[in-house]
């Protein structure tokens, strides 16, 4: 079977979409999932920086390391070769509605993950909780059930 990509998009890619990133791949990994592997990219991406400090200290605070992570560029590339392609807001799904298998965490779950950039530890981790229930919808309602076309 051909391994299945699901790409989690935001701005920078410095906080939310690492964080879904690093949630997903755990979660895969803790219900012994096979085929799917979870990666990340920002619209307007910081290369060569870090992870932002808060959200790697919200993932740390329930065990997820995010040693190594560096952000990168979303390309088209990148995007042709996901299966799925998960934005955190509607309006980043409309820049990218185009590109083909894009949706939003709003079409997942009812809600958009507003940035936490800039904010406290205390918005990190509710954008942690909120992506924590976006990837266990994912999980159930796209991965568990995703058919071959």
């Amino acid at each position: 079977m051909k391994r299945k990509k699901i790409l989690f998009v935001c701005t920078g890619n410095t906080c939310r979409s690492p964080m879904a990133e690093a949630l997903l791949r755990d979660k895969i990994k803790k219900n012994k999932i096979k085929w799917w592997s979870v990666s990340s990219c920002g619209i307007n991406a910081e290369v060569g920086g870090t992870i932002s400090g808060n959200s790697s200290q919200a993932l740390a605070e329930i065990g997820i390391a995010t040693d190594g992570f560096t952000p990168r560029q979303l390309t088209q590339k990148i995007i042709a070769s996901s299966t799925l392609v998960v934005c955190m807001t509607a309006s980043q799904k409309q820049v990218l509605e185009a590109c083909g298998n894009v949706t939003c965490v709003k079409e997942i779950c009812g809600f958009d993950v507003p940035d936490p950039y800039g904010r406290d530890i205390q918005a990190y981790r509710a954008t942690r909780d909120a992506l924590s229930t976006a990837c266990d919808e994912i999980i159930e309602g796209y991965i568990k059930n995703y058919k071959e076309d």
